[in-house]
């Protein structure tokens, strides 16, 4: 799940990166999701991610998870 506006990437690029290597991006929050990817403004979906105590991390955190390699992202 990718909510808010990124610095470096829209959010369409961010799900395309994602599942290129595998991940099912969601379109909404629930308690199997694995890690929210927020940025600035990101809104109920994020309130909902921490409401749920999912893990929510940012671009940054992104990159490296992406930078690891097919197989390495769980599903988001």
């Amino acid at each position: 799940m990718v909510t808010g506006r990124l610095p470096r990437r829209t959010r369409e690029e961010a799900t395309a990166d994602l599942e290129a290597r595998g991940a099912k991006v969601a379109a909404s929050v629930s308690k199997k999701t694995s890690y929210v990817v927020a940025g600035a403004d990101a809104g109920s979906k994020l309130a909902r991610a921490e409401q749920l105590g999912v893990r929510v991390i940012d671009e940054d955190e992104l990159d490296r998870i992406l930078e690891s390699g097919p197989g390495a992202v769980e599903d988001g």
